[in-house]
């Protein structure tokens, strides 16, 4: 009997200790206080519900150009698939030997297109009731050579045309004009863009009363713009190529665009 109290006794105490343990936790965490000076820690990039802003903003250098492209080439019809490649064959082969006459060096030129395909003619049969219908019947194959050209001297670029249709080349789908190394006319058109959009920025961070006070994050994107190929070449080409082709660089352009977000405070 004695036994059998004892053991009661234990577990009712064992019991009371369990039940004071979490009041006790409780008030040891409410009692907790953060020591003096302490911090806490953010991530630098987050954002707190802080007001902030979301500009974009576009600046475009314009350059001379030092650089042209050329897609040419020559286009040939015969009666058959065999005798339309060979025809554009050896009238491409001109085509490439007057290239390097005029200075162009083979890593300048690159095959841009070649095809072949059958050519139709519609062609109107009365059938045996009278009617008259329209059929497809085979007039020829037509193939087609194309090459895109860079020339790196622009004061030869009408010489290079001209020799160029004068080797057989009977096709020209344009000219555009570049920069061969446009990195710095780049960056500045970067440079321009972010001081437009800081500017922007802080313009509207004063009227609402507040100040910038840090960029949260920036993007970027840029566009390089190569002019057409002036109306009045394709004029001077249709009419038979009897002067040097005039032909106009004019200017290029890069334009770059960024996108940043702005943190404002007061």
């Amino acid at each position: 009997m004695r036994s059998f109290t004892m053991k009661h006794a234990t577990l009712s105490a064992i019991a009371l200790v369990l039940a004071m343990a979490p009041a006790a936790c409780a008030q040891g965490a409410a009692a907790y206080t953060a020591p003096a000076g302490s911090t806490q820690m953010y991530h630098p990039n987050s954002i707190q519900p802080e007001t902030t802003l979301q500009i974009s903003a576009e600046a475009r250098v314009d350059r001379a150009p030092d650089i042209a492209f050329i897609t040419a080439g020559v286009t040939e019809e015969r009666a058959t698939a065999k005798e339309a490649m060979a025809a554009q064959a050896a009238a491409m082969n001109g085509v490439f030997v007057a290239l390097r006459a005029a200075g162009i060096a083979d890593r300048d030129m690159q095959t841009s297109g070649l095809s072949l395909q059958p050519r139709y003619d519609y062609v109107e049969t009365a059938g045996r009731d009278g009617m008259k219908r329209g059929v497809q019947k085979l007039a020829g194959y037509v193939a087609s050579n194309q090459v895109t050209v860079r020339v790196r001297d622009l004061a030869r670029l009408g010489d290079t045309l001209d020799g160029l249709v004068s080797a057989g080349g009977n096709t020209l789908s344009g000219v555009s004009f570049g920069i061969d190394d446009d990195k710095d006319v780049r960056n500045e058109a970067r440079s321009k863009a972010m001081k437009d959009a800081i500017a922007k920025a802080e313009l509207y961070a004063a009227a609402a009363g507040l100040r910038v006070a840090r960029i949260v994050t920036i993007s970027e994107g840029y566009e390089y713009s190569p002019q057409p190929m002036p109306q009045m070449a394709r004029m001077a080409m249709a009419d038979g190529m009897m002067e040097s082709t005039p032909v106009a660089g004019g200017e290029v352009g890069v334009t770059a665009n960024v996108s940043v977000l702005f943190e404002l405070t007061k």
